[in-house]
């Protein structure tokens, strides 16, 4: 039986994925400015980083987890029982703190008095430096004894600290280490006392930092301030942005999307403290620790604006600041660097249709105000006019939102991207840049538009027997994927960028016959990546030849809101969290695992859906 992972996180470490069986901790994340991306501390799937330990009468006893609930849709908490002992465990990121803290709660249920040691075991294996590709980290890991901590500090040298991690006990206890092949080996146990009916609990507090002082003093704050005080912070932090949904589904698949995307698509890096932008803080997702405009924007930013107004803003400063000079480029490190070349339209437009989105949702006109965002806006208008068609008012792009290869130049969708970014500045600076430049830009939208139905609209013959009913040898008119202006066209659809946005856009109404037409064949069983016929019926590409959790998403937001209801009823995806795709008969994660900024957009979709008052459902 496959072992399920439940992730959690706050802003400066990530805890890629708890396990189901045993509560185990496989691995610890963080982002770090000088090596461009993340640092993972790893155990082995054997034997992980760190897990439950009970020892009674010289014998480590087994911990069978029975149940797994997450506190405010966030907070991995399991039920156990070991003999006579009912056990909880719960694993809190603290809002705030540099560190976490791994609590073990006994109760004797039995009629004797007990009397074991517990804590923690663990092999610190591996130190790993992801940015897409994992490569182990080629240092020195180092475990010794610390007045700061009263016990045992763990850090990692390459010449000079590179990270350190430390842990503290709520009540004296032993730590013991030694260094073995495999590894540093650690034992952190506590001894306990109950009597029948009586609990007791052991809190284990993890500190993160640069060294030595920076991680023991993390978690001696920690201890400070006290179990008590950092959950009830963090569920408060929690509770203030939640909301509640008709449908537990709902609910549940909202909030755990929802706190995914904002710890695991953004955080705090630990050597420079910059708030950053990322596909995903696991190394789990294939991409991870890397930034895209199109991913922090277009698709994680919409929750995060739902919910911290705040937090939105530190994303438009970050990516009007440090991602800014590389705009429209396929993907970058975390410092702005160009890590994969190659120009994406969207990617371009992604800016400023977020602006936009935060404007609308603020009324905070004096930030568009500020320089990095002047500056910034001229250079994506700069940059968008060197890919203009110098006849055709349409523009190109060498990567597709897929960010694999165009078939031709000039696609439909990123060129209503175009026109709605081209409105959207005309509305933004209306009042702080002159009335005749914003004018140019609604007569250009306006020229977009008429070039997209000139070029982009094609006639085509649909197949026999599909969902739109059409007879062998039909012709309807659709919006071609990609042209060339020279004739040449495909009909084709990416999740990434579907052609089912443009009504949410506001490019066209969900009646356009035109618009319905193009939805008719990409979703006809006779269209090889509509999965018409599977139990997950949604749209997959040849990027990953399954059903997309972004088609999805597009099919919420375009209103599709019965027939998606029944698809997340079968979802299982990872383990609830949001995944590039999924199989299209069990639902369950096939690509992708752990895609945080896709797990804002699946949020961002269900609230439009579902939030307080419906869209209206476009098919029954």
């Amino acid at each position: 039986m496959k072992d399920a992972r439940i992730p959690t996180g706050n802003e400066r470490l990530s805890i890629p994925g708890v396990s189901e069986s045993d509560g185990s901790i496989f691995d610890i994340t963080f982002l770090h400015m000088g090596v461009k991306g993340l640092i993972d501390i790893r155990g082995t799937l054997d034997q992980p980083l760190m897990k439950p330990l009970l020892v009674m009468a010289n014998e480590t006893r087994p911990i069978t987890v029975q149940s797994w609930e997450r506190l405010n849709y966030w907070i991995p908490q399991f039920h156990a029982h070991s003999g006579d002992l009912k056990i909880k465990g719960t694993i809190l990121t603290p809002i705030g703190e540099r560190g976490f803290i791994y609590r073990l709660e006994f109760t004797n249920e039995g009629t004797e008095t007990l009397s074991f040691n517990a804590g923690l075991e663990g092999l610190w294996h591996s130190s790993w430096h992801c940015i897409n590709e994992d490569k182990p980290l080629d240092g020195k890991a180092y475990a010794y004894r610390s007045g700061w901590n009263e016990g045992i500090v763990f850090d990692f040298r390459c010449g000079i600290p590179l990270f350190s991690f430390a842990p503290m006990l709520s009540r004296k206890g032993v730590m013991d280490y030694r260094e073995t092949e495999e590894g540093i080996r650690y034992t952190i146990t506590a001894p306990i006392t109950l009597m029948p009916g009586e609990t007791g609990s052991l809190e284990v507090f993890w500190g993160i930092g640069f060294e030595e002082v920076a991680s023991t003093t993390s978690a001696k704050e920690m201890l400070r301030q006290g179990y008590d005080y950092e959950l009830e912070n963090t569920l408060n932090w929690l509770s203030k942005r939640s909301l509640t949904f008709d449908d537990p589904l709902i609910d549940q698949l909202y909030h755990i999307n929802l706190f995914f995307n904002f710890f695991f698509a953004s955080g705090m890096t630990l050597d420079t403290e910059e708030m950053v932008l990322v596909t995903s803080r696991s190394p789990r997702y294939y991409v991870s620790a890397a930034y895209w405009d199109r991913d922090s924007l277009l698709w994680s930013f919409p929750s995060i604006l739902l919910v911290d107004r705040d937090h939105a803003r530190l994303m438009l400063d970050y990516v009007f600041t440090r991602q800014i000079k590389n705009v429209g480029i396929h993907s970058r490190y975390i410092d702005g660097t160009v890590l994969e070349p190659g120009f994406e339209l969207d990617e371009l437009c992604a800016p400023i249709l977020a602006l936009y989105n935060y404007m609308r949702a603020t009324g905070d006109k004096e930030y568009l105000k500020e320089p990095h965002i002047q500056k910034g806006v001229r250079l994506i208008l700069s940059r968008l006019m060197e890919k203009k068609h110098p006849r055709v008012d349409l523009f190109e792009t060498f990567l597709q939102p897929t960010d694999d290869m165009h078939v031709y130049r000039y696609l439909t969708y990123n060129n209503v991207l175009v026109w709605r970014a081209l409105l959207n500045l005309a509305e933004l600076f209306e009042g702080i840049w002159p009335a005749d430049e914003l004018n140019g830009f609604v007569r250009l939208a306006q020229a977009v538009r008429t070039a997209i139905y000139e070029h982009c609209v094609k006639e085509v013959e649909v197949g026999a027997a599909n969902t739109s009913g059409s007879t062998p040898g039909q012709t309807r008119r659709i919006f071609a994927w990609s042209v060339d202006l020279e004739g040449h066209y495909d009909v084709y659809d990416e999740p990434p960028g579907s052609l089912q946005l443009l009504p949410f856009y506001g490019f066209v109404d969900d009646a356009d016959e035109i618009f319905n037409n193009t939805v008719s064949v990409i979703r006809s069983p006779d269209y090889p990546y509509s999965f018409a016929n599977s139990p997950i019926p949604e749209i997959g590409c040849p990027h990953a030849p399954h059903p997309w959790i972004l088609s999805l998403a597009n099919s919420l937001l375009l209103g599709r809101i019965s027939k998606s209801l029944e698809i997340l009823k079968r979802l299982k995806m990872d383990n609830l969290v949001a995944c590039e795709s999924v199989d299209e008969n069990t639902g369950e994660c096939a690509t992708g695992a752990a895609f945080a900024t896709c797990a804002g957009f699946l949020a961002f979709a269900l609230y439009k859906a579902f939030y307080k008052a419906p869209q209206k459902d476009t098919e029954a």
